[in-house]
């Protein structure tokens, strides 16, 4: 019997967040179409990544209330009050951006062009004039504009969610923007011991609860002169600082025949 209640417990948790989920992404829309058409586009991309950072926060805060997720971000409340810099996280899981969002009032986030029509998130992206991550040539120009403005930029390195224990290979994308706008990168070290939101897991697919997230302070590396040197140094620092993380079980087991 008490094998049964907790499963409905974490049934209940589930779907109550992924509705609160839809319900915050809803309103939001309606808040930010209007929004976008109607403010300068100055104002508007400052009230977008506010909204989205109290919104994410709320979400959060949630999860963390009724158990689902268990997180440990201590470190990241310092972002917010540096300069300019890139955050480069590695990107185990979907809702990794979410949880950096909730740090960093005014950051703006690369995404993927598809993001920005989703019926949830693409309003609010386009007021927040999030940058699409195509085509590439705009994407590194808009985001360098952002950095010599003095916003921050959340920008996954591996370019997609991670399909290769502990990483994916690295695009160049950090290192050119870094090169380009003349500022430092700043290395964030994600674990998480569920594969829920992975590459090809669908959102409706419960996982097994609570997940445990941590997401630490790694290394700052100032811009790079040569760029594909910089970028395979990452690439060699983030493998060497999740060779033992929380993910590379099921990441092994999830993917055992990763793509190139």
């Amino acid at each position: 019997m008490s094998r049964m209640l907790e499963m409905a417990g974490d049934w209940a948790k589930f779907w109550a967040s992924l509705l609160l989920f839809a319900v915050l992404g809803l309103i939001w829309s309606v808040v930010a179409i209007p929004a976008y058409l109607l403010l300068p586009r100055r104002l508007g991309a400052r009230i977008g990544r506010l909204g989205f950072n109290r919104l994410s926060g709320l979400y959060v805060a949630w999860l963390a209330l009724i158990d689902a997720y268990r997180l440990d971000l201590r470190g990241l409340e310092t972002l917010a009050a540096g300069p300019a810099v890139i955050l480069a996280p590695n990107h185990p899981s979907m809702i990794d951006a979410v949880l950096i969002m909730t740090c960093h009032p005014h950051m703006v986030c690369v995404m993927k062009s598809k993001i920005m029509n989703n019926v949830l998130l693409g309003s609010g992206a386009r007021l927040a004039r999030y940058i699409s991550n195509h085509p590439p040539r705009r994407m590194v120009l808009d985001a360098v504009t952002e950095l010599q403005r003095g916003e921050s930029l959340l920008l996954f390195p591996e370019g997609t969610r991670t399909q290769r224990a502990p990483v994916n290979s690295f695009t160049t994308s950090a290192g050119l923007i870094a090169k380009r706008a003349g500022v430092p990168v700043q290395t964030l070290i994600v674990e998480t011991d569920s594969p829920y939101l992975s590459k090809g897991w669908s959102p409706f697919h419960r996982p097994a609860l609570p997940i445990s997230f941590r997401i630490r302070l790694g290394q700052r590396f100032e811009p790079p002169a040569d760029v594909r040197a910089f970028d395979a140094a990452l690439e060699v620092y983030f493998r060497t600082q999740l060779a033992d993380s929380l993910q590379n079980e099921w990441l092994t087991a999830r993917y055992p025949h990763p793509p190139a």
